[in-house]
């Protein structure tokens, strides 16, 4: 626990240190409400999907299938619209396709016992196999401005994103569960020690699939935040994110073997992790070098706990 927190300071320093560095590197606009509000869009998608995802991987599994499920939302969401749905009944029925993908992925790592890694891989590519299958190429991208606006404002007043603020609610309900529930106490225990857990009496398997149905269901949820900011429905969109979803839970503490994390290192790693990329974007940096850049992240977050460990024995 000490070392937990000792890291989260260290990632609270690490972003006052990027804020100052940005503030001075760009004349003083990185600071500037309306350089926020971007960030706040471009990092609520990541921050939407980290939310499950911390719980997946404090419980030792892993769901890559995440970016995936997003565009598969957001290719049914114009498939569905381009049909006559109504977006009243367009956006529950994307929410339970998203679960019940989850759903087929929890059911292949609890019931046939397949490794996550495996499972969310083969099924990063089946879902992003179908949402071509249903939307393919096109853009749909005839939507009612009452939606998309959702996407683009801010809430009145303030600098704030309306999807922030939707991040904001659900932190708030992860946080509860994962910190302050016998649920959360049972998804630190599964992460820890399985046979243990199991054996102790929690329901591993129920619990595990609870968690990739709450992944999948929210990442459909980040697919209809995501089509309605850019006010377009591809199948292609959120290609590539979940290395950078992944690498903001690492980077926010979070253990890769399970166990270990909280949802605050969590929600300071995506800040952190977008706060460097909304630099560079200022600096007028390549797309190419901001993949590089979460990456790098990604490498440090999952080498700095081993580094750890390795200077803490030879100093004992």
């Amino acid at each position: 626990m000490r070392s937990l927190l000792r890291w989260e300071t260290a990632l609270v320093f690490l972003l006052i240190v990027v804020a100052l560095t940005g503030q001075v590197s760009t004349g003083g606009s990185f600071l500037d409400g309306s350089n926020l509000f971007y960030l706040g869009l471009d990092i609520a998608e990541i921050a939407l999907i980290a939310l499950p995802l911390t719980l997946v991987i404090v419980a030792g599994e892993i769901d890559l299938s995440v970016a995936s499920v997003l565009g598969l939302s957001s290719a049914l969401i114009g498939w569905l619209w381009n049909a006559g749905w109504p977006l009243e009944t367009i956006l529950p029925t994307v929410i339970v396709v998203g679960a019940i993908c989850g759903a087929f992925n929890g059911l292949l790592v609890t019931r046939l016992g397949l490794p996550s890694l495996a499972v969310t891989i083969g099924t990063l590519a089946l879902y992003r196999g179908l949402a071509l299958v249903v939307l393919g190429d096109t853009a749909v991208a005839d939507f009612p401005a009452t939606y998309t606006e959702f996407g683009t404002t801010p809430v009145p007043g303030t600098n704030i994103p309306y999807p922030i603020v939707l991040a904001a609610a659900l932190a708030i309900l992860f946080g509860v569960a994962l910190h302050a529930s016998s649920f959360g106490r049972s998804v630190y225990a599964i992460g820890a020690n399985e046979e243990g857990a199991r054996f102790s009496g929690i329901r591993v398997k129920r619990i595990k699939l609870t968690l990739f149905v709450l992944a999948g269901a929210v990442a459909a949820i980040a697919g209809i935040v995501y089509t309605f900011r850019f006010s377009s429905a591809r199948a292609d969109n959120g290609v590539g994110l979940e290395l950078a979803v992944v690498a903001a839970v690492l980077l926010g503490g979070v253990s890769i073997f399970g166990g270990k994390g909280s949802l605050f290192g969590v929600l300071a790693g995506v800040l952190l992790l977008g706060g460097l990329r909304n630099l560079l974007i200022l600096q007028d940096t390549s797309t190419e070098v901001l993949t590089i850049v979460t990456g790098l992240l990604l490498l440090v977050s999952v080498l700095a706990p081993s580094i750890t460990r390795t200077l803490r024995k030879a100093t004992t």
